[in-house]
This record gives structure tokens, C-alpha cells and sequence, in this order.
């Protein structure tokens, strides 16, 4: 056999004696199927699933954790910065009194 050889194609109308219905041909509507519409997501984005709720709890406390963390490293580092500054700037005014210590 060859490649070549054409292919028939038939409509099956019988098998057995008993008909066969063909399918409905489905009609192509010119609104899209409901998982591409966006509007169908409108309600749901607003309302999450109940069902995920204990995720989401957790999800969040991590969060929480996290940012109560950042912000603690934050202020510690601001803190040590005023810290560090301040004893420069004392040991500074040791060597280089001010203004108006000379102007008198």
C-alpha cells in the first residue's frame, strides 16, 4: 500500500440494525464558552471560597509575621544609625567646639 491513497470518509447510519442520531450540530453563539468570559468572574473575585479560608488565615499570619519582622530590622537599623550618629557627633564637638564658643 501507498501512502498516497485517498481517504473516504462516510456518515454511519446504521450499526447493527439499530440507528444511529447524528450530533447536533453546535452553533457557534457570538457570545464566547463561559470559562473565556470575564464577566462570569466579576462576583467571584469580590467573595472568596469558603473553602479556602484556613489557607488564607495562614497565608495572612505569615504575612503579618513577615512584615511585624521587616519592620522591627528596620527600626533596630534606624535606632543604631541615631545611636552611631550621635556618639560621632559628641566626640566631633570634643575637637571642634561651636561658633558660639569662639565668637566670645
Amino acid at each position: 500500500m501507498s501512502g498516497n491513497e485517498p481517504t473516504i470518509e462516510a456518515e454511519v447510519v446504521e450499526i447493527d440494525g439499530i440507528a444511529v442520531e447524528p450530533k447536533p450540530v453546535r452553533q457557534e453563539s457570538g457570545k464566547a464558552a463561559p470559562w473565556v468570559r470575564w464577566d462570569a468572574w466579576q462576583g467571584r473575585v469580590r467573595s472568596l471560597d469558603a473553602r479556602w479560608w484556613p489557607l488564607w488565615i495562614v497565608l495572612g499570619f505569615i504575612a503579618l509575621v513577615v512584615f511585624v519582622a521587616v519592620g522591627m530590622v528596620v527600626a533596630v537599623l534606624f535606632i543604631s544609625f541615631r545611636i552611631v550618629a550621635g556618639l560621632i557627633n559628641g566626640i566631633a564637638r570634643l575637637f571642634f567646639p561651636s561658633q558660639e564658643l569662639q565668637r566670645r
